[in-house]
Order: C-alpha cells, then sequence, then structure tokens
C-alpha cells in the first residue's frame, strides 16, 4: 500500500510539464502574436514607428530612474558618473521621441550594421569548423545575414521605412506559427491520452 503513495508523492512533487494539459492558452497565444506579426508586416512604418518611440519612452524612464537614484545617494562615489549616464539616456530618448522618424532611420542604420557584423562573425565560423557536417547551414546563415545587411544598408535611409517593422513583423509571425504547431501537437497527445483510457 506504501508504493502507489509513494508514487503519487513523487509526481506531485516532480509536477507535470506535459503540453497537453496547457495546449490551449498556448494556441490562443500563438495565434495572438502570429496575428500581430501579420499586422506588423502590413503596416511596417507604423510598427516602427511604434517600436522607436517605446524604445525613446524605455530610454527616458531609464535617465529619470538613474537621477533619482543619483539625488537619493548624494554620498556615493559614482553620482557625478550616474547624474551623466542619466542625462545621456534623458537626452537621447527625448531626441527619439521628438523625431520619431528620424530615430527610426537610425534603428535602421544600427540594424544593418548588426546584420553585416552577423554575416561576417557567421562566414568566418562556418570557414573554421568546415570540416564539421553541418558547416554550410552556418554559411547559409552568414550568407543571408549579409544580403540582409547590404539590403538595408544600400537602400538607407528609404529603407527605414519598412525594414524595422516587416523583420519583427516576421519574427512574430513565425514565434506565433511555432506556437501554435506547438500547442496542435499537445492537442494531438490530449486527445491520444484521452483514447487510450479505460471506458
Amino acid at each position: 500500500m506504501a508504493a502507489p503513495a509513494t508514487k503519487r508523492s513523487e509526481e506531485a512533487m516532480i509536477g507535470t510539464n506535459d503540453i497537453s494539459e496547457g495546449w490551449r492558452p498556448l494556441m490562443i497565444v500563438g495565434g495572438a502574436v502570429a496575428a500581430l506579426g501579420l499586422l506588423a508586416i502590413a503596416f511596417p512604418f507604423a510598427t516602427g514607428i511604434g517600436v522607436e518611440l517605446l524604445l525613446g519612452g524605455l530610454l527616458v524612464a531609464g535617465g529619470i530612474i538613474h537621477g533619482v537614484h543619483a539625488f537619493g545617494a548624494r554620498g556615493w562615489t559614482g553620482v557625478l558618473a550616474q547624474l551623466g549616464l542619466g542625462a545621456l539616456y534623458l537626452i537621447a530618448g527625448l531626441v527619439m521621441l521628438s523625431n520619431p522618424v528620424l530615430g527610426l532611420a537610425t534603428l535602421t542604420l544600427i540594424l544593418g550594421a548588426f546584420f553585416l557584423a552577423d554575416g561576417i562573425v557567421e562566414i568566418y565560423m562556418a570557414w573554421t569548423v568546415r570540416p564539421e557536417s553541418n558547416w554550410a547551414g552556418l554559411l547559409f546563415s552568414g550568407v543571408l545575414s549579409l544580403a540582409l545587411a547590404g539590403l538595408i544598408l544600400v537602400g538607407w535611409p528609404g529603407t527605414a521605412a519598412w525594414a524595422v517593422g516587416l523583420l519583427l513583423g516576421v519574427n512574430l509571425l513565425t514565434t506565433g506559427i511555432a506556437m501554435a504547431a506547438l500547442a496542435m501537437g499537445g492537442r494531438r497527445i490530449a486527445r491520444t491520452e484521452r483514447g487510450s483510457q479505460p471506458a
């Protein structure tokens, strides 16, 4: 009689991570994320401006927090550095909020530079691990990053109208689809388990 009780207590302690029990919320969230991705793809400029404004607001909030902490810790040796950092955050955030189009163009330039650096590093990694079996996938990813960098940087600043919003939208869409696919797998498992239970 003690063995089943011990087994149940072990199961309770371990808990369950079975996707079959929580596939519905995952499906709803995945569908919502995918829908947001489609909206971002349909309206890339508005999405890019929204991202830029959000980043500007976060910078302003960060600057205020730094300033409040600096004034609250006046005896601290790093108070001047923190005040300077807070001022930098605040100024950068206010510039982005006051001129969203310029801020979006700057974000696009940074994004292009990121893809350029990422592509170079991935191609170098692929070259160094070339004897390995799947080095070509890394090479392909690097070449794709370089192509994206070229597309963004050659057309800059015109690419600011679509690059940030479109890439965010594609990311949200693929994430949502992956979550929904995972939820579908959980639903199949749940149906199989219900069908295998004795009447």
